[in-house]
């Protein structure tokens, strides 16, 4: 079932190619962790500083961003991780690691912190042949999520994100992630799901590389996972999670490149406590948030710090302007608990990558975030893959007719 979610209801969120809130930088394929679903080859491969220095040029050229996401592979196997987050940090970014959490270790997390991270967003999900935690439900892997979630609040000033892939037999428990959430609302800042995509699609395609046909398999996203469905949307997982919470309302969103009215990130930010959500803030707040940082600082916003999250009480001043606060500003006025709590804004986010249209168009994120550096130029790191087998990216072309596949080129 999908929920009805209208695109014009919402506010379209302002990144653009050149201007966007965050860009996504790859100093490594080397990874610790195997996960089903994941879209890089794991390879034994780091970046020097000079490398790395060279794709933020690439970003400081081409790309307008507040923070850049450091990612791989797993950034924490980078032998210089410290010496990378301190160049993105005196160029005047938010360095945020997207990392599996496994190198992670308090006193590795207390020098992030001291050369300047911003942000950690942990990818945790029952997909991972995680050590001791492999065949835990995405219920039971909640306590691994508060391990990670703890350990950063006790060093403090750092956002903490999680992000998790939903399979089809892993969308009836994101209700449950959502709610987890908010019972941690205080050191939670960001819940993420990512709908799980293949690059071998059912349906009769057949790819090119220019003008010859490639083979996908090699890709380390070419095999299909059996009985996973690759089309979940994010209408979809906002449907599964209203069963539970029926106020749950997004605010703002990226369509898709070939079809606007489709949610490829999907926002919602709600207002609340641990033990009660007051409400989900509107589309004009948000415009305000990302109008007002871009008009004072030159950049649209990418993750605030915990705490601007935890003083959401100013926001309801704002409720004039928006619908959303005003809602919840007449919940929380009403609780004379509130007066001795804080209240906390926390976002949910919903990815919804790349969609195959029956025309063969791909459908890809219209100012993704996402886009990392390829041979100089940006490039969509979800698909970067092909670059590497191919040279190229790959079209998909609905299959009429048998030609020989090409060979792979070299990067």
């Amino acid at each position: 079932m999908q929920a009805a979610l209208d695109h014009r209801t919402l506010y379209r969120l302002p990144w653009s190619l050149p201007d966007n809130a965050i860009a996504w930088l790859e100093p490594t394929m080397k990874c610790n962790l195997a996960c089903e679903g994941c879209y890089r080859a794991n390879v034994d491969v780091h970046k020097s500083l000079a490398e790395v220095a060279a794709d933020l040029d690439v970003f400081a050229r081409d790309r307008r961003a507040d923070g850049i996401s450091i990612a791989g592979g797993d950034p924490l196997t980078h032998p210089q991780i410290l010496d990378i987050v301190r160049l993105v940090t005196r160029r005047g970014w938010k360095p945020i690691l997207n990392t599996n959490g496994l190198a992670l270790t308090d006193e590795l997390l207390r020098e992030l912190k001291r050369v300047g991270l911003a942000g950690l967003t942990f990818h945790i999900d029952s997909k991972q042949g995680r050590p001791k935690w492999k065949g835990k439900t995405e219920q039971e892997l909640n306590a691994l999520r508060l391990e990670y979630a703890e350990r950063v609040a006790r060093v403090g000033g750092i956002a903490c994100a999680f992000n998790s892939t939903v399979f089809e037999d892993t969308l009836e428990a994101v209700p449950d992630l959502v709610a987890w959430a908010h019972a941690h609302i205080d050191i939670v800042h960001v819940m993420v799901f990512i709908c799980f995509r293949a690059a071998v699609l059912e349906g009769g395609f057949d790819y090119y590389a220019g003008g010859q046909r490639v083979d996908m398999g090699p890709l380390a996203y070419g095999e299909p996972i059996p009985e996973q469905r690759t089309d979940i949307s994010a209408p979809e997982v906002v449907a599964k999670i209203r069963e539970r919470f029926p106020d749950f309302e997004p605010c703002a969103y990226l369509n898709g490149t070939e079809k606007p009215d489709s949610f490829k990130w999907l926002l919602t930010a709600r207002l609340g406590t641990r033990n009660r959500i007051y409400g989900y803030v509107g589309p004009k707040l948000i415009e305000l948030a990302q109008t007002a940082h871009h008009l004072t600082t030159g950049r649209y916003l990418a993750y605030a710090a915990p705490r601007v999250l935890r003083s959401g009480r100013s926001l309801l001043w704002l409720w004039p302007l928006d619908r959303g606060v005003r809602r919840a500003a007449g919940r929380a006025l009403r609780d004379p608990r509130i007066a001795v709590r804080r209240l906390h804004l926390q976002s949910i986010m919903v990815i919804q990558p790349i969609d195959v249209l029956p025309d063969g168009r791909q459908n890809m994120c219209d100012g993704c975030p996402d886009m990392t550096v390829w041979n100089g130029r940006l490039a969509w790191s979800c698909r970067l893959e092909e670059c590497l087998h191919f040279g190229q990216f790959v079209r998909t072309v609905p299959r009429e007719r048998t030609l020989p596949l090409a060979t792979e080129v070299s990067s």
